[in-house]
């Protein structure tokens, strides 16, 4: 287990990449395959982790070049805030689809179910509302996506403030 963990800490920034990549990728295909249009929340929780692949390539860089070593715990501990803003919207998120608090009026004010006459009408130039931040669009083991979300990001921000913490004693 410890040959694990070190493993996964000597490679964080890059792993904390893939795995950023691989969550909008998994997003996209969502909406894509999923046909699941993403809310307006949604959208926020993506941005985190387009925020997150250069700030994680930048560590992963800082890492392994020589000069720059002494840096790569500071981008480290931004990589963790970076996380911990995705933690932060995405458990928001799954709260208003709980209905614990109220969320954005932009997405929870009114729903609409897209057909083939909404597609029509917005060719037409009608306006279309946005998908409904508070209905959870898809539930796996009882938990949304963006409670997994809330989840996965929380987890890329407790390793990224392991691999800084580690990397600043070194």
């Amino acid at each position: 287990m410890r040959a694990l963990i070190a493993l996964v800490l000597r490679h964080w920034p890059f792993l904390a990449l893939i795995a950023s990549i691989g969550m909008l990728a998994i997003a996209h295909a969502f909406e894509t395959f999923g046909h699941l249009a993403p809310c307006t929340l949604c959208l926020d929780q993506r941005d985190v982790y387009w925020t997150a692949i250069p700030v994680c390539a930048a560590a992963w860089a800082a890492a392994d070049i020589k000069g720059f070593q002494r840096v790569a715990p500071w981008i480290g501990w931004a990589m963790m805030l970076v996380f911990l803003t995705g933690t932060a919207i995405a458990a928001y998120h799954a709260g208003v689809e709980w209905k614990f608090w109220p969320g954005p009026q932009t997405c929870t004010s009114t729903g609409a179910h897209a057909s083939a006459a909404d597609v029509a009408d917005l060719l037409n130039g009608a306006k279309v509302s946005a998908p409904r931040c508070d209905e959870a669009a898809w539930r796996f083991l009882g938990v949304s996506m963006a409670g997994w979300n809330a989840l996965i990001s929380l987890k890329l921000a407790v390793w990224s403030g392991i691999w800084s913490a580690r990397r600043g004693k070194a």
